[in-house]
């Protein structure tokens, strides 16, 4: 990472949760478009989008820690 701010950091792990909800409910859509069809490739993109999410949210939580130690080392910086 990056020598952010704790702004910084805060700010970049909401955007990695955003984007986490996001490949959630496509990973969602495709488990029902696979659902009602039974196509494999909706099965297949269910689980490229929730391997994204899992990606997503181990950026969340290290972008927060990182924030969290900035803003602990009195500086912010």
């Amino acid at each position: 990472m990056s020598d952010k701010s704790t702004a910084g950091n805060m700010l970049d792990a909401a955007k990695a949760k955003v984007d986490e909800a996001a490949d959630r409910a496509r990973e969602a859509g495709h488990n029902v478009a696979h659902a009602v069809t039974g196509d494999a490739h909706h099965k297949a993109e269910a689980l490229e989008d929730r391997a994204k999410a899992e990606l997503h949210n181990t950026q969340a939580h290290a972008e927060y820690s990182e924030g969290k130690r900035e803003a602990q080392d009195g500086d912010g910086h």
